[in-house]
């Protein structure tokens, strides 16, 4: 069961995404959460910086470090619109968030229970706890769009 704050929160990462989705690239958005208030927020802007690391998940993860003043995150719930990747699942263990609240499952490439679990087989010992489903049907929609709009984009003979 999804609770209300996960869902107000998973709004809030869902106004990243659209806001990836308003620049061009892949529409995922994340907010980290600490005390009940969002410390950070972002979105992905791979396509923009040309940085294939920045994805939503570690920017918002260094800048919650960088609000709290310590990289130790584990006093922070993580909402992100997508099934966080390998490279994401590694940063999230390693910054010690407590929860984990995601959107769309990635069958792709996600690396929390999807693809594979890097969060339950962690070499570190930490618990996180992990909710899933989170408003899935509303990231589920941006990124089919953002798909879409990529494949016509692809086809256009002008």
């Amino acid at each position: 069961m999804i609770r209300a704050e996960d869902e107000s929160f998973m709004r809030q990462a869902l106004v990243e995404a659209h806001r990836a989705l308003e620049m061009g690239d892949t529409p995922v958005g994340a907010v980290a959460v600490r005390e009940g208030r969002i410390v950070a927020r972002d979105h992905n802007r791979v396509e923009r910086l040309t940085d294939a690391t920045a994805h939503a998940e570690i920017l918002v993860l260094g800048a919650a470090a960088t609000a709290k003043g310590d990289w130790r995150l584990d006093d922070v719930t993580l909402y992100v619109t997508m099934e966080p990747c390998p490279m994401c699942a590694g940063a999230i263990l390693l910054s010690r968030v407590r929860r984990l609240v995601y959107g769309v499952r990635d069958a792709r490439a996600g690396a929390c229970g999807t693809r594979l679990d890097l969060l339950q087989a962690n070499p570190f010992g930490q618990e996180i706890a992990v909710r899933d489903g989170c408003l899935e049907d509303e990231g589920r929609g941006l990124l089919q769009d953002f798909y879409r709009s990529l494949r016509r984009a692809s086809t256009d003979p002008s």
